[in-house]
């Protein structure tokens, strides 16, 4: 999911690049390492209608405030950096995606690549994205490509400078992320590993829960420890199992009520952009995933 937190944070690795290569070419430091063999795979479109709401596509590719077809892109998301654009995901084949292979998907979306060969800004969570598995990966291609096609012209984003300069991305991508799908942890359960697959895979919660560096890399040692205060004002909230800092004295029906209905221990709801994760994706997970989830989270 993209929020305008994530989006400010992601983005601040693009500064200094930025001003070297504003005044000569930059090398394209940044090599996948590895090569993903999805095109045998069969995707099944019924699952993909799952997966999405698992990877929190809908909220940030619908521009709903403004009437927007669901997917159709446009939602702004307006930064310290600049205008983002979310952009159209629907198979339409002169806006949106109907003209991508299974390859150019999968690389879009697990190693940040656009079909043209050149980088997405990290504002587009692909590195958590890259841990999903190739059947996640092609069954929500199946489903995308099965949904009513709409054409909508999304402008390009409004970044300033030196953010606009696309060529300082394979060095951030150098500096900061590693492609490679989630590998479970044999010693731990079948629940815990979808857990850490879901949070750190397609649901993404380490992209707005974790603190990050200047360049806007993730501060490793401080996974899923939230912000005191996010580009937007925003608090972002300590996930891990601390037990005062964090949610460490909640217990899996406080951690599932969260996530079906956005309900806090103590009454309050959730909104903003975590009431759209909970609107859009984490309501519609199956008990299973709420339970790994909530595993997962309560026992690291």
């Amino acid at each position: 999911m993209i929020t305008k937190r994530r989006l400010a944070l992601a983005v601040v690795g693009l500064g200094l690049t930025g001003l070297v290569s504003g005044f000569a070419p930059l090398p394209d430091v940044w090599e996948p390492s590895t090569e993903r063999q999805i095109e045998n795979i069969s995707g099944d479109p019924k699952r993909g209608a799952y997966v999405i709401r698992t990877a929190g596509c809908i909220a940030c590719h619908t521009d709903a405030q403004n009437g927007g077809a669901e997917l159709a892109g446009g939602r702004e998301f307006d930064t310290p950096y600049g205008v983002f654009r979310a952009p159209n995901i629907t198979p339409d084949k002169e806006t949106g995606i109907g003209g991508w292979s299974l390859a150019m998907f999968s690389d879009a979306l697990t190693k940040g690549l656009r079909p043209d060969g050149s980088h997405y800004y990290p504002a587009f969570p692909y590195t958590s994205y890259t841990k999903m598995a190739d059947q996640d990966v092609t069954d929500l291609k199946a489903y995308l490509d099965s949904i009513k096609p709409v054409s909508n012209e999304v402008q390009d984003h409004d970044l300033a400078f030196p953010f606009s300069v696309r060529e300082g991305l394979g060095i951030w991508k150098a500096l900061y992320f590693s492609d490679g799908q989630f590998q479970p942890r044999p010693e731990k359960s079948q629940a815990w590993n979808r857990g850490a697959y879901l949070v750190n895979g397609p649901g993404h919660c380490v992209e707005c829960h974790t603190p990050r560096t200047l360049l806007g890399g993730l501060e490793a040692e401080a996974t899923l420890e939230g912000t005191a205060k996010s580009p937007d004002g925003e608090k972002v909230p300590n996930i891990t199992n601390h037990p005062t800092a964090g949610i460490g004295q909640w217990g899996e029906m406080d951690v599932a009520f969260l996530l079906q209905m956005g309900l806090t221990p103590d009454g309050d709801s959730v909104g903003g952009s975590m009431g759209e994760v909970v609107r859009d994706g984490t309501s519609h997970f199956t008990q299973d995933d709420i339970a790994a989830v909530s595993t997962y989270l309560l026992n690291p």
